[in-house]
């Protein structure tokens, strides 16, 4: 939006493109490309269970098993919304309040919850999948009708070069769209 030298834009969040398209920035439309989940990640040693439905985690939250719950923050993060909405539906935000450990991104709030720091995390299930966070944990993916779709979004800046649109080609072809499955993504009709 400030003129930064970039030639494609990736968000989790089909209204941050929006934005970039009517601030008359951007090349075209915006492309959906995939659909995030998110999941419930217990690092080892958690003393929650991985459950569907979320019955342990909230008996947790009420018997005082879960000390630190880390999500991105959802003041600015797709993730931490999504995440606070799933705490809202199953009727558990107010009661994570003085829980959370915010990260600054989905990242930053799976490394939370990947270290220990936190008995539990909602992030992304495609770092919840990612090798390196699932030895560390277990993980249950959580029902995609509990939060508003994270739909994934592309769009080509203005004055974007050959690599970026060939990249962004990529990102909506076959080889692409059998990766994000692979990793967790839900995707749109082709």
């Amino acid at each position: 939006m400030q003129g930064a030298p970039f030639e494609l834009f990736l968000a989790a969040d089909d209204t941050y493109v929006a934005r970039v398209i009517a601030a008359q920035r951007a090349e075209g439309v915006g492309v959906h490309y995939a659909t995030g989940r998110l999941a419930l990640f217990l690092p080892q040693g958690s003393p929650i269970r991985a459950d569907r439905d979320l019955a342990d985690f909230a008996a947790a939250v009420h018997d005082g098993r879960l000390k630190r719950l880390a999500i991105a923050n959802p003041e600015h993060a797709p993730y931490g919304r999504a995440a606070r909405e799933v705490l809202e539906q199953r009727e558990l935000w107010l009661a994570v309040q003085d829980k959370l450990a915010l990260g600054d991104n989905a990242a930053q709030a799976a490394q939370f919850a990947a270290s220990g720091a936190a008995q539990a995390g909602l992030i992304p299930l495609s770092l919840a999948r990612a090798p390196e966070l699932a030895a560390r944990g277990a993980f249950v993916t959580l029902p995609e009708n509990w939060h508003t779709p994270l739909r994934q979004t592309l769009v080509l800046v203005k004055g974007a070069g050959p690599d970026a649109r060939a990249f962004a080609g990529f990102l909506r072809g076959s080889q692409a769209r059998a990766i994000l499955s692979r990793n967790g993504f839900g995707l749109p009709t082709p």
